[in-house]
C-alpha cells in the first residue's frame, strides 16, 4: 500500500497523528495510522448489525484514506483507535444567566478542551454591566468579565495535554455591552484564546439600510434599554475589523432559518471558526473530499465524487456512533441530531486543473455544480443509512418531518470547514481559498528552510515550454508571477493567489458554495494593507446580499502591527504617537565584546511586548557613552510607537565603526551593530519560548496567515483550528 504523501505531509503526520512512545518516537508509519483509523471507524458497522461485514466496510474506508480523497477532521486521525477515542472537533456549550449556569459550563469546556475539542459560546443572555444583581443588591460585571474567566481557564488547561484549545465568543447586536464587545480585541494580548463575533439580526439590517435606530435589549428583563444608530454601530464594527480582522459577523436569523430542528430551540453560537451552527451541547463530526483528486484529465469525474460522498456519510455516520464524547449531555443531544459536515478542500486546485481562473463567474459556476451534487448525493446517502439504522431520533418535528422527507440518518449533512492541516496532508490546497503562494518556505531540520514550487505550476511551464532556471528563481525568491513577462496570461490568471484576489470574488465564491451548504462556509475575505474600511463594509453588505451566513476578513498586516491610530479614512501619512512607557517591566541583560570593549545590553518588555532598550559600556564616558545612551532612547521610542523591531534590527545590522570585534565566531560591527544582535537573540527567543506573536509560526518561526477564521503555518502545518 503506497500513500501518495508529500515529504512535508510525513513529516506533519509523524509530529502531530502518529502514535508515540514516551521518548516522543513514532511507533506507526501513516499506513498504520490509516489502517487503525478504517477499522477502528469500520467496527461500528456491528453496533447496527451483527451480520455487517466489518472487513468489507474496513477497506471501503481504507481506500477512501489511503487515496487521500477524503479525510476526516483531525481529532479523528489522532485519536480512533486510541484510549482517548474523543473524535469531534466543535462544540457548542450555553450560558444563561446564573453564577450556577456560567461556571457549570467553565468546567465543561475544560473537559472539552482536554479531550482535543473547540468549544462555542453566546454570552448574549448575560445581564449587562452595571446591571442589577437582585441576590445581593449589587451590580453585575457583564458578559465581557466572564470571556475574560474563560480566556484565562483556556490558557491553564491545555488541549489534549499538548497546546491550548480554541473558542468562539458571540453576543449579539442588540445587547446593550456590544460597543464594548467590538471593540473588545483592539487592544493586543486580549481574549488570546478567543475568535469572537457579532450577531447580526434582521432587524439590526433593516434598520442599517432605513439608517435609522434599533433597540438595546436587556436578556434579564427582555425590554429595550435604549436606542443606538445601526450605522453607528456598523463603523464600529468595519473598524475594528480593519484594525485587527476581528469581530467576524455572522447573520443569526439566516442561520436560524436554515435550523433544521427549531423544535429543540434556537442556535446562538458557533463552533470556534464559525462554520458549524450548534444547539447546546451538539457537536458535529467534519470531514473535507479532495476535490483535486476528483478530477480525470480537464473534467470532474461525478461517478468517483459519488461514491465517495457516499462512503464519507457512512464514514462520518459510525463516527458520530463509535465516538467517546467528553459528557453524557453532549452525547444525548449528538446522538439526537447526529449531525455531520462533509465539506471541501483542494477546490483552487481543481479549478487549475480543469483551467478555471479562480477569479472569474466560470469558478462561481463550478463550485455551485460541485457542490450541489455533494448536498444531493449526501442527502441520497443518509436516507439510506436512515432505511438500513433508523432517522435521527429527534427526527420528529425537524424540518424534514415537516417536509415529509421519510428518511433522514442525519440532520445536517454539509459544512465547509477549515483544512489547514489535512489539506497539507492531502497535498492539496486549503478548503475553497485560493492557493496561498506559488511558492511556499517549508522548514526543515536545524532551521533551514527549503522553497516548495507549486507542482502544477512546475507541471504546466513545464509542458508549455516557459520553464526555466531564471523562473524557479525569481518564483522561489517570492516574486509574483503576476510580474514575470516569460509567464503567459492565461496561465497568471489560473494562478492568482488569494491576496491576487479581489474581495468581491471571495464572497462570490463562498457564496456560490453556501447557497448548498446545511451549516455555514469557512472562509477568510482577504484585504491589502492600503484598503480602506469603506472597501470592508461593502463586503459585508455583500456577503448578505448573496445568502452567506457569516463573513471573516483579513486585512494583509493587520494583525502584526501596534494599533497607532484611528484617524480619518484616506491614505494620509499617519502620526505616530508612543505609548507611555509602562510602571513595571521584566527583561534580560546581555554582555556583547565590541571593539570599543564590552557592551551590556538589556532589553526590557510589558504585555504588549518590547517597550525598553538601555545599553551601557563598561566605565567608558564622554561622546560614545552619550551616543549610546541616546541609541537606546530612540529605539525604545520606536518600540513603544508600534514600530516592528525587525524594522529597527534592519537599520542597525551593518553599521560599521573603525574597530569592530569577534564574539562566538561572529564578527561584531559596532556598537549599534551589537544592540541589533541581542534584539535579534531577544526576539528569536521569545518566540520559541511563547509562541504568542501573532504572524510567526510558535513551532517553526516560520510565517502564520489567517485563512478560513483560522491561524495556519504553511511551513510546518501548525494550525489553531
Amino acid at each position: 500500500m503506497k500513500i501518495p504523501l508529500s515529504n512535508n505531509a510525513g513529516i506533519i503526520l509523524e509530529k502531530r497523528y502518529l502514535k508515540k512512545e514516551k521518548d516522543g518516537k513514532a511507533t506507526e508509519t501513516p499506513e498504520d495510522m490509516f489502517i487503525r483509523v478504517a477499522k477502528h471507524i469500520a467496527s461500528a458497522d456491528s453496533l447496527f448489525d451483527s451480520s455487517f461485514d466489518v472487513k468489507k466496510t474496513e477497506k471501503k474506508f481504507l481506500s477512501l484514506l489511503t487515496h487521500l480523497w477524503f479525510l476526516p477532521n483531525s481529532p479523528t486521525l489522532m485519536n480512533a483507535g486510541r484510549r482517548l477515542g474523543q473524535l469531534a472537533a466543535c462544540f457548542v456549550l450555553p450560558i444563561e444567566d446564573s453564577m450556577d449556569s456560567i461556571f457549570e459550563t467553565l468546567k465543561h469546556t475544560a473537559m472539552i478542551h482536554k479531550s482535543g475539542g473547540g468549544t462555542g459560546f453566546s454570552f448574549s443572555r448575560i445581564r449587562p454591566e452595571k446591571d442589577i444583581v437582585l441576590s445581593t443588591a449589587g451590580i453585575s460585571s457583564g458578559p465581557i468579565s466572564f470571556m475574560n474567566v474563560f480566556d484565562v481557564a483556556t490558557e491553564t488547561v491545555k488541549q489534549g495535554g499538548t497546546r491550548r484549545g480554541a473558542n468562539m465568543g458571540i453576543l449579539r447586536v442588540d445587547h446593550p455591552d456590544i460597543e464594548s464587545f467590538i471593540n473588545l480585541k483592539n487592544d493586543k494580548g486580549v481574549l488570546n484564546n478567543f475568535n469572537i463575533s457579532v450577531a447580526l439580526t434582521q432587524k439590526f439590517m433593516d434598520a442599517l439600510e432605513k439608517d435609522s435606530e434599533y433597540d438595546l435589549i436587556n436578556p434579564r428583563t427582555d425590554q429595550a434599554v435604549r436606542s443606538v444608530s445601526a450605522g453607528k454601530i456598523f463603523d464600529s464594527i468595519v473598524h475594528s475589523a480593519w484594525l485587527t480582522g476581528e469581530p467576524g459577523i455572522i447573520f443569526i436569523d439566516r442561520i436560524n432559518r436554515d435550523n433544521p430542528a427549531p423544535h429543540l430551540g434556537n442556535i446562538e453560537a458557533t463552533n470556534p471558526c464559525g462554520e458549524q451552527p450548534l444547539l447546546p451541547y451538539e457537536s458535529c463530526t467534519l470531514g473535507s473530499i479532495n476535490l483535486s483528486g476528483m478530477v480525470s484529465g480537464k473534467t470532474v469525474n461525478y461517478n468517483r465524487l459519488k461514491k465517495t460522498v457516499h462512503d464519507s456519510v457512512h464514514f462520518l455516520d459510525n463516527v458520530v456512533e463509535i465516538n467517546k464524547y467528553p459528557l453524557p449531555r453532549i452525547e444525548k443531544m449528538s446522538k439526537g441530531t447526529r449531525k455531520i459536515g462533509i465539506g471541501v478542500m483542494g477546490f483552487a486546485d481543481m479549478l487549475i486543473k480543469l483551467e478555471i481562473p479562480y477569479a472569474s463567474d466560470e469558478a462561481s459556476s463550478e463550485a455551485e455544480k460541485v457542490m450541489s451534487f455533494i448536498s444531493e448525493e449526501s442527502k441520497i446517502a443518509s436516507a439510506a443509512l436512515a432505511k438500513k439504522r433508523g432517522n435521527f431520533s429527534f427526527y420528529e418535528g425537524s424540518i424534514y418531518d415537516n417536509l415529509r422527507t421519510p428518511h433522514m440518518r442525519n440532520a445536517t449533512t454539509t459544512t465547509i470547514a477549515p483544512t489547514g492541516t489535512i489539506s497539507i496532508i492531502a497535498g492539496t490546497s486549503s478548503g475553497i481559498e485560493p492557493i496561498f503562494a506559488v511558492a511556499q518556505i517549508r522548514r526543515v531540520l536545524e532551521g533551514k528552510s527549503l522553497s516548495e514550487i507549486n507542482p502544477l505550476f512546475v507541471e504546466i511551464a513545464k509542458k508549455e515550454g516557459f520553464y526555466n532556471n531564471n523562473l524557479i528563481q525569481d518564483v522561489s525568491e517570492g516574486r509574483s508571477i503576476q510580474d514575470i513577462k516569460s509567464v503567459p496570461d492565461n496561465i497568471k490568471a489560473l494562478f492568482k493567489t488569494s491576496h491576487e484576489i479581489s474581495p468581491e470574488q471571495h464572497i462570490k465564491i463562498q457564496a456560490a458554495f453556501q447557497k448548498f451548504t446545511d451549516n455555514a462556509v469557512s472562509k477568510t475575505v482577504n484585504f491589502s494593507s492600503e484598503a480602506l474600511r469603506g472597501d470592508i463594509a461593502k463586503v459585508y453588505l455583500l456577503a448578505h446580499k448573496n445568502g452567506c451566513k457569516g463573513v471573516t476578513i483579513y486585512r494583509y498586516g493587520s494583525r502584526d502591527q501596534q494599533v497607532l491610530s484611528i484617524g480619518a479614512e484616506n491614505k494620509d501619512p499617519v502620526k505616530i504617537a508612543p505609548r507611555p512607557r509602562p510602571e513595571r517591566t521584566v527583561g534580560t541583560t546581555e554582555r556583547i565584546k565590541t571593539g570599543c570593549g564590552k557592551l551590556y545590553v538589556t532589553i526590557n518588555s510589558d504585555d504588549k511586548g518590547m517597550s525598553e532598550v538601555f545599553a551601557q559600556m563598561g566605565k567608558t564616558g564622554g561622546c560614545a557613552s552619550s551616543q549610546i545612551e541616546a541609541a537606546g532612547r530612540l529605539i525604545s521610542l520606536a518600540l513603544r510607537s508600534g514600530i516592528k523591531v525587525e524594522a529597527v534590527i534592519k537599520q542597525l545590522t551593518g553599521i560599521r565603526c573603525p574597530s569592530p570585534s569577534w564574539q562566538n565566531g561572529e564578527m561584531v560591527l559596532s556598537c549599534p551593530d551589537a544592540i541589533a544582535r541581542v534584539l535579534k537573540n531577544k526576539t528569536n527567543f521569545s518566540l520559541i519560548e511563547s509562541g504568542a506573536m501573532i504572524g510567526v509560526c510558535p513551532e517553526c518561526n516560520g510565517v502564520i496567515t489567517h485563512q478560513e477564521g483560522c491561524i495556519v503555518c504553511h511551513s510546518c502545518g501548525y494550525s489553531r483550528c
